[in-house]
């Protein structure tokens, strides 16, 4: 999963007008659902192997994000990324977080991992938290802190009950934070910034599926023509959520956009669980349900802040 932070992409302020607020739910309805039903793409393609399934992901974003980000008016984004040192060095950043975000994602679907990709994807939020006092000099409030706390209990009890540290939930968690605040910090527009860090991993990932192809290794045509049109799909299952969450960025609250956010790590949720047949134990469920404690401070208190900040402001008393 890949959505942006809101906060530097220039997304406008809701629409008043009942059908843009509706354009805005479908669309915003329609990024999750991909991303919540993005892993039964990535284990239909589970053959060609994590790192073919990234590498051609990258190649057919950058050609599907390309010509929409000219045709919007935003290349000029994507050159001055490259025209100073700074620049480059803030992009090869998040191209770094996301790859990796990418990576582990897709190497936890193929190999049974799922419902600790779900764990990383709920935790976000509550490290987004964290890295927000840690380099932005935020404060956490009595809930704020609960809701950290009852996170790191969550994880610790897997950690105890399994001997092991859940890496890829704590990868993916931490990896995505690091992205939305470097995203945040730099403020990088959202379909140009991920335009360029795909760009940025094009001539790897091109490198890496050529000598597949000249090994006959790769699955690419050699795999089929089912698995070829799905490698060429991961352009569309990429960038399609994003533009849709863009749209619904634009047109709802943030609390809004909040609340759906759980809607995509719940159906990788059912998914691993109910579909794929994971192991779901008791650790399991005292892990997830000290989470979901936590995140119903965390979002309790967002939506608490959100509506005081709509309240219209006291008249100054005459004097």
């Amino acid at each position: 999963m890949t959505a942006p932070r809101s906060d530097g992409g220039g997304a406008a302020a809701p629409a008043d007008d009942p059908a843009q607020v509706t354009v805005g739910y479908a669309a915003a309805f329609g990024a999750f659902l991909i991303w919540g039903f993005a892993p039964v793409y990535f284990k239909a393609v589970a053959a060609a192997g994590p790192l073919e399934i990234v590498a051609w992901r990258i190649v057919w974003t950058v050609v599907m994000l390309a010509p929409l980000v000219a045709a919007i008016g935003r290349f000029h984004i994507v050159l001055a990324a490259f025209r100073t040192v700074r620049n480059l060095r803030v992009y090869l950043l998040s191209t770094a977080l996301i790859g990796t975000n990418w990576l582990v994602f897709i190497y936890a679907v193929l190999n049974d991992h799922l419902l600790q990709a779900s764990l990383g994807y709920f935790i976000n939020p509550l490290v987004n938290v964290l890295l927000g006092v840690v380099f932005l000099q935020e404060r956490l409030n009595r809930r704020q802190l609960a809701a950290v706390l009852l996170a790191a209990a969550g994880v610790g009890n897997l950690v105890v009950g399994y001997g092991t540290v859940p890496w890829v939930s704590l990868t993916l968690a931490f990896s995505f934070g690091f992205y939305a605040l470097v995203r945040k910090r730099a403020r990088i527009d959202p379909l140009a910034g991920l335009l360029i860090e795909t760009a940025l991993l094009l001539p790897v990932a091109g490198a890496y599926v050529a000598w597949l192809a000249a090994a006959g290794t790769g699955s690419f045509w050699a795999g089929g023509w089912e698995i070829t049109l799905l490698l060429i799909a991961a352009g569309v299952v990429t960038g399609t959520p994003l533009i849709l969450f863009m749209i619904g960025a634009q047109r709802l609250p943030l609390s809004s956009l909040g609340l759906m956010q759980y809607m995509a790590p719940t159906l990788h949720f059912l998914l691993a669980v109910g579909v794929y047949g994971e192991a779901f134990t008791t650790a399991h469920l005292l892990t997830f349900c000290a989470i979901w404690l936590g995140l119903a401070l965390y979002t309790g208190d967002a939506m608490a802040a959100y509506r005081r900040s709509r309240r219209p402001a006291a008249p100054e008393p005459a004097t």
